[in-house]
């Protein structure tokens, strides 16, 4: 037998940050994000040699260890190693050995939440081989414990949410580690629109989301006006983007994630560089009404807002940054499992 799972990453909307302790504990956090047709995989083949092998294939990364109740977070594969410590410990011994095989569409620090999806995806696969009762938001809450506690890996909330779930979601974030994950039922007209309009751009470089992260969390305890009063903003950016996509006035999304990367930029250093605001003057010099960063920002991809046949003119004027578009859909489906 082999066990499958596969997850969605995300594309970041409207409210970006707000998910971040301890922002959302203190002040509560909204998030407007969509799954898209990039996404995470894990397999698990049982063996019969008693071994754990963990293999991720676009990383050429390989591990093996003896089958044993714990396997050590050294650095190497550690999102495979934490999420089968904490089953073993909190499930029980798993019945045999085993090989663990993991692909992601994107890669890791892309700002798609790739890391997060990839949980979400090896805890699937291990809820298919086990049959664990585990419901949607225990499989994301599961995730969040695993990184952010567990592992000590700095980030939000929304990822975990946002591939377990899938579709497009409005997501709330509060103290208690307290999430409401609210599905909006957006016209099939509108999300083909969204999809033909908004432009996914690689800038070719990736980076450590833990120091934006931690940046904006200092801010956040230190009392910084500025980027508290940015963050209120966001969240505020989240509702604009929820009306206007659920009564389909499609020409004010790329003002509003024009007026959300304003505020985000204001959060914490290194979210924007020269790079990231070259391309983004670029894009909206041909077309495009409004854009972001995706993730904690830094790199990874941006998205542009490119209304009527403006995309055209800005995948042309972009080229010269050398970075590279990715085609893709929004998808209506969160995590799947199965085993064949």
């Amino acid at each position: 037998m082999i066990y499958r799972s596969k997850a969605p990453l995300r594309i970041g909307l409207a409210g970006g940050g707000t998910d971040v302790s301890p922002y959302c504990d203190e002040y509560g956090g909204s998030i407007l994000n969509a799954t898209i047709s990039l996404y995470a995989y894990a397999n698990i083949e049982p063996i019969t040699e008693p071994k754990i092998i963990i293999e991720a294939v676009d990383r050429n990364e390989h591990a093996e260890y003896d089958l044993a109740n714990e396997i050590p977070i050294d650095g190497n594969l550690d999102l495979a190693a934490g999420a089968y410590n904490h089953i073993v410990k909190k499930y029980g011994a798993v019945p045999s050995g085993f090989k663990l095989t993991t692909y992601v569409d994107a890669p890791a620090g892309s700002g798609l939440g790739s890391s997060s999806t990839l949980m979400v995806a090896i805890i699937g696969a291990f809820c298919e081989w086990l049959q664990l009762p585990l419901g949607e938001y225990d499989i994301a809450h599961t995730a969040f414990i695993i990184e952010r506690e567990e592992l000590a890996m700095a980030g939000g909330k929304q990822d975990q949410y946002a591939a377990t779930f899938g579709g497009v979601n409005f997501m709330e974030f509060y103290d208690q580690g307290r999430v409401i994950v609210n599905p909006l039922r957006i016209k099939r007209r509108v999300l083909f629109e969204l999809g033909n309009n908004l432009v996914l751009y690689f800038t070719s470089t990736s980076r450590l989301s833990s120091t934006i992260i931690e940046a904006q969390a200092k801010n956040v305890t230190e009392k910084s006006e500025k980027p508290i009063e940015a963050m209120h903003q966001l969240k505020k950016q989240a509702l604009m983007m929820k009306e206007a996509l659920l009564k389909g006035q499609v020409d004010e999304i790329g003002p509003i994630l024009d007026f959300g990367f304003k505020y985000k930029k204001q959060m914490a250093q290194g979210i924007s560089n020269e790079m990231i605001d070259n391309i983004y003057d670029a894009a909206l010099k041909n077309g495009a009404t409004g854009g972001k960063v995706s993730g904690a920002g830094g790199g990874g991809f941006m998205m542009f807002y490119c209304p009527g046949n403006s995309r055209y003119n800005v995948i042309k004027a972009l080229k010269e940054f050398g970075g590279e578009f990715r085609r893709y859909n929004v998808t209506d489906h969160g995590l799947f499992t199965w085993s064949i």
